[in-house]
């Protein structure tokens, strides 16, 4: 059965159906990850070849996917802290023209050390749908077409997947031949970024003024009648939240696509092409994947497809640590991303929902600012377990992120989130959390 359609909230939005159309808005900012995932979709593929290329140590190799995970973290704190106030259109036009900015110089043939000043801007992903600042703004701005039963968030990832697989596909198109890896992988690809980041702008420039921050909500007075939001009744759900999303993106942060592409390049010797294909197959069955999350949400409820879903694909992720072929391997990723990815458009929605309107930018910025601010000492961690073993990263993220999957659920069925009703009012978490019992902790 269907939840019924929303009335006014305290944001004053209007009545959505259970079932909304996109408006010209979100159509935009669908648009804007569209664009920005066929771009990461294909030089994240790249990247790891190409640090293999230049002849990048196990380490330095670290060092480089930490220093992108790290500007991820650092751009989302800052979009958190001044995204209002400066206002989200500005902000999400300036991030695209960055990512442009980033294409020419590494299309320069950057050194190391300004590889790593390209990447602590935040302007550059390992990842293709989640991805950082951007991703934020787009959460919040998407929040009000749906913020509980996971149907926008599901089509803008859904895009955002097909999209990145685009991307990936287009490797192959190249021509690097089957020793891309030997020494055909050529930095100036990355110069598909700069149209990348020009479209982005323009779509930026096209949003209308009501995606931006109310003129009335927690927090205090900005600039232009804008407010610099701030939790208050949900602050505690937000922190916990923030916390288990932590531990699950510290277990993500060893498996990037980045160190993916490193590790079978390094095991198995594949060409460049043959990862195009198979990062393609992988973003392909990513956005299958996510288009089916809300029709599971709608089924299950938002945290029961989020556990069901991702802890099967952890047991999967661990057991490529032991394939014995490239072909193997390929398989278990595939059927282990026919799950995995699940858990973004109903955590976003989660994430919207268990907050009052008027929360929403500043919980967004937590919890995707924790996931981004543990994940840097994932590709270190990863370069000095692979010591050890080449593919014990693996095994180590599918064990982590398992009990992960373990906490949310033991958390949410505590506050009563885990049933298979219509998703809860803005802010039902908060309030179970304060009429909780004195010694069960939030």
């Amino acid at each position: 059965m269907h939840p019924p359609a929303r009335q006014h909230g305290s944001d004053g939005g209007p009545v959505r159906s259970p079932h909304p159309g996109l408006t010209g808005d979100a159509r935009l900012l669908v648009a804007g990850q569209g664009v920005r995932a066929a771009g990461y979709g294909f030089t994240a593929v790249l990247l790891g070849a190409l640090l293999a290329a230049r002849g990048y140590s196990s380490l330095q190799a670290a060092a480089v996917l930490t220093a992108l995970i790290a500007g991820t973290a650092l751009a989302s704190l800052a979009v958190g802290a001044f995204g209002d106030r400066f206002g989200r259109r500005r902000s999400y036009a300036a991030f695209f023209f960055g990512i442009a900015v980033a294409g020419v110089l590494v299309a320069a043939g950057a050194p190391l050390w300004v590889l790593l000043v390209v990447a602590l801007t935040g302007t550059l992903s390992t990842d293709v749908v989640d991805n950082g600042p951007a991703t934020t703004l787009e959460q919040v701005m998407l929040a009000a077409e749906d913020a509980g039963t996971a149907t926008v968030y599901g089509r803008y990832n859904m895009i955002g997947a097909a999209a990145g697989a685009l991307g990936s596909l287009a490797v192959t198109l190249t021509g690097l031949g089957p020793h891309g890896a030997t020494g055909g992988v050529h930095g100036w690809l990355f110069l598909v970024l700069v149209p990348v980041g020009i479209t982005g702008a323009v779509l930026a420039a096209r949003l209308s003024p009501a995606v931006e921050a109310p003129a009335a909500s927690t927090g205090s007075p900005g600039p232009a009648g804008r407010v610099r939001s701030r939790l208050g009744p949900s602050r505690a759900v937000v922190r916990r939240l923030a916390g288990l999303f932590a531990v699950d993106a510290a277990g993500g942060g060893l498996v990037t696509t980045g160190f993916l592409s490193y590790y079978l390049t390094d095991r198995y010797h594949v060409s460049v092409a043959a990862l195009g294909w198979l990062f393609f197959a992988v973003s392909v069955v990513q956005a299958v994947s996510v288009a089916l999350a809300p029709l599971l949400a709608r089924r299950f409820g938002l945290v029961a497809t989020m556990v069901g879903t991702h802890l099967p694909s952890n047991v999967l992720l661990a057991a490529v640590a032991f394939a014995p072929t490239f072909g193997v391997a390929a398989l278990l990723l595939l059927a282990r991303t026919t799950l995995s990815q699940m858990d973004v458009p109903t955590r976003q929605a989660l994430v919207m929902t268990v907050v009052t309107p008027a929360e929403r930018t500043a919980a967004a910025a937590v919890t995707n600012a924790s996931r981004y601010t543990v994940r840097p000492a994932g590709p270190l961690a990863a370069g000095l377990v692979q010591q050890l073993a080449l593919g014990a990263p693996l095994v180590v993220a599918g064990a982590v992120k398992s009990g992960y999957d373990l906490a949310l659920w033991c958390w949410a069925h505590r506050l009563g989130l885990t049933t298979r009703a219509g998703p809860p009012g803005p802010g039902s978490a908060a309030i179970a959390t304060v009429t909780a019992s004195p010694g069960e902790p939030p």
